[in-house]
């Protein structure tokens, strides 16, 4: 009777134990999915490699300081970026040129909105041996050699700026983006304000028919030409120039100045424009009017979906935006990440476009 006792015991331990086993394997409590549980919520991003020195920074430490929301951006450009949150292949996508009505249209998930996460400058970048000094290019100037029609570095118009440097007789090699390219878009939007001409041939977009050049995929791919190839000039983030201790063109600006690519020019180019930014954010901010402006600047955006269908991705992707307008903009003071902060009302604004968001018409996070 006890080894009889012992047995239904057994049986019913073993049991309890699988009941057990699979209620906690029906709970939904996988490695890597859903919240709760110590399960972690996954972001994916893609775009612009305008700001992804700065978004990688910002992924190490808020990731460190949220270790159950794990995101993972790719660089791989703002046109890249554009279809993959067109096509609902990513959580968010990046872009440095504001989104056309049209790609806007195209957004499989409803409204797609636009929220500017720091400001950036793209530089004139060159590999010449013998010239110490930062050489100086007005915009006609600029033009003319990425028309090809500028062929040497020793030509006259260039020389006539640059009276001390030692240029050479050697052809210009021009570099310039092989992919979809948000930085391309803004370069091209400047140089579209400037050149009757250029706006006519090559027009404003991300990926323009050069008229001259060699390709790079990236900033980049831009940067690493540039390195190697002597001789040469191209267009980069200002992020890409520092960190390869490259030099760094100063720009004419409209108003007649020789303008370095500083933080506070592109600040400055920013405070023009405030009063002219809709309420979507989606401005141009190349060719300001301001004495100190640099006439190569803008935002770059994060590109989210106004209804998220997964709350909690949707939850996770809010709270990292809040994070970013805010705690966020305290790494563009480290000189690593050469970025400018948003200016305050721009925070402002984004910040509604993120109190904005929700999902099942329920807000993801409560306005402040």
């Amino acid at each position: 009777m006890l080894f009889s006792e012992k047995i239904m015991r057994g049986a019913w331990l073993v049991a309890l134990l699988s009941i057990l086993v699979i209620a906690f394997g029906c709970s939904g409590q996988r490695g890597g999915e859903g919240v709760g549980g110590g399960g972690a919520v996954r972001l994916q991003g893609a775009g612009a490699t305008f700001p992804n020195p700065l978004y990688q920074k910002w992924l190490s430490e808020y990731g460190k300081a949220n270790p159950n929301v794990r995101i993972d951006y790719q660089s791989v450009g703002s046109g890249a970026g554009i279809r993959q949150i067109q096509e609902q292949t990513v959580d968010f996508g990046a872009s440095d040129a504001p989104m056309k009505d049209d790609d806007l249209g195209k957004a499989r998930g409803g409204q797609l909105l636009h929220i500017p996460t720091v400001l950036g400058a793209v530089v004139l970048t060159y590999n010449l041996q013998g010239v110490e000094q930062p050489l100086r290019f007005p915009p006609d100037v600029i033009a003319d050699i990425f028309l090809g029609r500028v062929k040497t570095w020793d030509d006259a118009r260039i020389k006539a700026d640059n009276p001390g440097a030692n240029l050479p007789a050697a052809p210009i090699t021009v570099v310039h983006r092989s992919d979809g390219s948000g930085t391309s878009a803004v370069f091209t939007d400047y140089l579209s304000k400037v050149s009757s001409e250029w706006k006519e041939k090559v027009g404003t977009g991300t990926s323009p028919t050069w008229p001259v050049g060699l390709g790079g995929k990236g900033n980049e791919g831009v940067s690493g030409l540039v390195k190697q190839t002597p001789n040469s000039i191209g267009y980069v983030e200002l992020a890409y120039a520092v960190q390869n201790k490259f030099p760094v063109a100063l720009i004419k600006n409209k108003s007649g100045n020789f303008v370095e690519p500083s933080l506070e020019a592109v600040t400055a180019a920013a405070a023009e424009s405030i009063s002219a930014t809709p309420e979507d954010m989606r401005v141009s901010i190349t060719d300001a009017a301001g004495a100190n402006a640099y006439p190569i600047a803008s935002y770059t955006y994060i590109l989210v979906y106004k209804d998220q269908k997964d709350a909690a991705k949707g939850k996770a992707l809010v709270d990292f935006l809040w994070w970013g307008i805010h705690e966020g903009q305290n790494f563009t003071k480290d000189p690593q990440y050469p970025y400018a902060a948003l200016p305050a009302e721009i925070v402002r604004r984004a910040e509604a476009q993120i109190n904005s968001v929700a999902s099942g018409g329920r807000a993801l996070r409560t306005a402040q």
